[in-house]
């Protein structure tokens, strides 16, 4: 027997009276009368739960070859043999079983980033063959419909929080002071917060980007604003317009993307690379047009005055605030986000002591940085349940030089063509060297990321 079904969508289930245009997979349906275990169920029935599994992993936000890592543990438990084609949004699968066969295809109306959920589907995989495989479809189908319908571990209001105390950490390790803090606080909470409830609503990811960002941006104006009433404040405080929405950094994506490339996973790769692109020119060009409304120009930050063990010291608790930061709006739990703040702060000021200290090319630095971020994660995976990927790109996130591509967009938007190309080539440098000192890590201390089989 050879059949093919196409099957779309795991959410939007909440809502079975709602017409979606991508309409909800009826898994109930697919297994309700099975009664065999799981492991000799009938192909589609084995094909579905391996399927769920991919398409709930890629949903949280990682790489094609976790993806396939996962529903090929799945596969062999059910004594399947697997072929996959995995994008961003979509994988198309089929299951072989001696003569057999069976192909579905599956796809995602959204992607977002969930460490939690990522974290909890490993473990369901992990247990996969010793609790699931011998036990009906029904009660593994039962256990990814809990993760499924998981809800969120913080509100708009703390995911707000999370990307203000992110953000205020992010300036100051780009140099700004408290007035910039400050402003960069009110504005990315806002921002995120309405990022957060339009994502609530099913806006699509470029209006909730360019909705954010916008008001992040008002938000900071509107901050100067109200303290320039009380006091005099020096046109240079407007530099840290910027760093009020580095929240909307596409990190996982991003670094995702680059990651399946090295893998040969292109179709993966190349469409989270076009997905991260999207997301930083949308952010960027409302941030210039707003700047441009309100006469903001990109110029230095005033000196901050430390002396430099004051400043290291700064450096690693604004490195911690900003990696915790950016894990909790991944929906990590506290836990994973401390871990993750922990490494991210000792491999990000160890990038910019780098720089300052030893002169070393700010691409060379980030490197190092990320290097350090990654090897740190691989030994800390050994003994914890944490995802890897969980705990690197938070602690990365942070490097990604938003200013330097904030710079480039408007000195191009004002057809200043030579100082644009001069700092998107110069963040163009870092953001290639980022995911490479991640992907040195895995090699080093992953022996299948070596290979190719």
């Amino acid at each position: 027997m050879n059949s093919t079904t196409t099957q779309s969508a795991i959410n939007d289930t909440e809502h079975p009276e709602r017409l979606h245009q991508h309409m909800a997979v009826r898994w109930e349906k697919v297994i309700e009368n099975e009664q065999q275990p799981a492991r000799l169920a009938s192909l589609p029935v084995r094909a579905s739960i391996v399927g769920r599994v991919g398409i709930l992993l890629l949903s949280c936000g990682t790489g094609a070859w976790r993806v396939r890592s996962a529903m090929n543990t799945v596969a062999r438990a059910l004594q399947l043999t697997i072929s996959a084609d995995i994008g961003f949004t979509a994988i198309t699968l089929t299951c072989f079983d001696g003569t057999e066969s069976y192909t579905e295809s599956l796809s995602l109306a959204a992607t977002g980033v969930n460490t939690h959920k990522m974290t909890l589907i490993e473990k369901y995989v992990a247990d996969f063959a010793t609790v699931y495989a011998d036990q009906k479809p029904q009660v593994a189908h039962k256990e990814l419909d809990a993760i499924q319908k998981r809800p969120g571990n913080y509100s708009a209001i703390m995911a707000g929080l999370a990307a203000a105390i992110a953000c205020a950490g992010f300036i100051f390790l780009l140099g700004g002071g408290l007035i910039e803090m400050l402003g960069c606080f009110t504005g990315a909470f806002a921002g995120n917060y309405t990022r957060k409830k339009l994502g609530g609503r099913r806006w699509n990811a470029v209006a909730t980007t360019v909705l954010g960002v916008a008001a992040a941006c008002l938000t900071y104006v509107a901050t100067l604003f109200l303290l320039g009433l009380t006091t005099h404040l020096s046109a240079a405080h407007e530099a840290g317009y910027i760093g009020a929405m580095l929240f909307v950094i596409p990190g996982f994506p991003f670094i995702t993307s680059i990651l399946d490339l090295s893998k040969n996973d292109m179709r993966s790769g190349l469409e989270r690379l076009a997905f991260a692109l999207m997301i930083i020119f949308s952010a960027t060009l409302v941030g210039w047009l707003l700047a441009l409304a309100f006469h903001l120009h990109p110029q230095n930050f005033l000196p901050q005055g430390l002396a430099l063990y004051p400043l290291i010291a700064c450096r690693l608790v604004a490195s911690f605030a900003g990696v915790f930061g950016f894990s909790m709006m991944f929906n990590s739990q506290p836990k994973m986000a401390i871990t993750a703040g922990l490494i991210g702060s000792l491999a990000n000021t160890t990038r910019l002591e780098l720089v300052d200290l030893s002169q070393l090319p700010p691409a060379a630095a980030a490197f190092i940085g990320a290097l350090i971020a990654g090897v740190a994660a691989s030994l800390i995976n050994r003994y914890t349940n944490f995802p890897r990927i969980s705990l690197t790109v938070p602690a990365i996130v942070i490097m990604v030089p938003g200013l330097y591509i904030y710079c480039g967009v408007y000195n191009l938007g004002l057809n200043n063509i030579g100082d644009g190309a001069t700092w998107l080539t110069r963040a163009a440098l870092i953001m290639v060297f980022l995911p490479f000192g991640l992907y040195v890590a895995r090699f080093l201390f992953d022996k299948d990321w070596r290979k190719v089989d």
